[in-house]
C-alpha cells in the first residue's frame, strides 16, 4: 500500500535544492536506502524499527515532522504488510471454532461423570452387609483421581536470568559483557547478516558502535534507535533495557 511517505520526502528535498549525496552525508544514511525510502521500495530496507529510524532522521534533516511520517508509514505499510495467516492469528479463533471446541469436549466430560459413577457403584457392591466379615475392597482410583493428580504436578521451573540474541543489518563493532563482567562479544565487527547469541545470564551491558544492530531480549525485540553515533545499554534480569552514558558503556579492552 502507497503510504505517500517518500513523496512527501522527495517533494520537500527538490523544493529545497537539496542532493541526496548531501542527505547522506549529514544523516549518515546510506544512499541506497535514502533512493529506496523515496521510491517507497520498503523491502529494500531493513523495515521495522530500523526504517522507521530512517524515516525520522531523513524528515527531521528536511525539517519535517519525523515521528509523525514514521507512524504514517507504521500504520500504512506495516499494517497492511501482515499475511492472511497473520491477520487470522492476531483475530483469534472463530466462535464457529469455540463453539466445535466446546461440543467437542462435552462428550469427554460426559464420559468422566460415568466413570465417577461406575467407580461408585462398584464401591458399594463390594462392601459385605451384616456379619459377613469380609474384608472391604477400596476401589481402583477413576480417571477423574488421576486428571486431578496430574494437574497438582509441580509446573516446569523457569530458566534463571534474562536471554540476549543480537543481530547485524549492517557492519556494526559490538561487546557484550554478562553480569560477572565476562566478555562473551569480544570488541568483534559483525558484518550484515551476522548473529551472536543467545546468551543467557542474570544481566548484561552491551555497546555498539552505530544503530546497524537489532537486539532480542527474551524473544521480544528492543527498540534501538538507527544512529551513526555509538551507543549503549544495560539489561537487568527482568529484561528492562537502560542506555548508559558514554563513561558507562563496555569497551571489552
Amino acid at each position: 500500500m502507497d503510504s505517500g511517505v517518500g513523496t512527501i520526502l522527495r517533494e520537500t528535498r527538490n523544493r529545497r535544492k537539496v542532493e541526496l549525496s548531501e542527505v547522506e552525508a549529514t544523516t549518515r544514511i546510506r544512499l541506497r536506502y535514502l533512493r529506496a525510502i523515496e521510491d517507497e521500495e520498503w523491502d529494500v530496507l531493513p523495515g521495522g524499527v530500523y526504517t522507521r529510524g530512517f524515516i525520522r532522521t531523513y524528515a527531521s534533516f528536511l525539517g519535517l515532522d519525523g515521528e509523525r511520517l514514521a507512524q504514517e508509514y507504521r500504520q500504512s505499510v506495516e499494517t497492511w504488510s501482515r499475511t492472511p495467516a497473520e491477520a487470522v492469528a492476531a483475530a483469534g479463533p472463530s466462535p464457529v471454532e469455540r463453539s466445535s471446541k466446546r461440543l467437542a469436549t462435552a462428550p469427554i466430560a460426559a464420559l468422566a461423570v460415568l466413570a465417577v459413577l461406575a467407580v461408585a457403584v462398584i464401591a458399594v457392591v463390594a462392601i459385605p452387609s451384616g456379619d459377613g466379615g469380609g474384608e472391604p475392597v477400596s476401589a481402583p482410583p477413576s480417571s477423574a483421581d488421576k486428571d486431578s493428580e496430574d494437574q497438582t504436578a509441580p509446573p516446569p521451573t523457569r530458566k534463571l536470568g534474562v536471554s540476549v540474541l543480537l543481530a547485524a543489518s549492517a557492519e556494526v563493532w559490538v561487546c557484550v559483557l554478562d553480569g560477572k563482567g565476562d566478555a562473551l562479544v569480544d570488541g568483534q565487527i559483525l558484518e550484515a547478516g551476522a548473529e551472536e547469541g543467545p546468551f543467557r545470564s542474570g544481566s548484561f551491558t552491551v555497546s555498539f558502535g552505530n544503530g546497524e544492530v537489532s537486539m532480542r531480549i527474551d524473544g521480544r525485540e528492543a527498540e534501538i534507535p538507527a544512529t551513526s553515533s555509538p551507543i549503549g545499554y544495560s539489561i537487568d534480569s527482568s529484561g528492562t533495557l537502560t542506555e548508559l552514558g558514554e563513561a558507562e558503556r563496555p569497551t571489552c579492552t
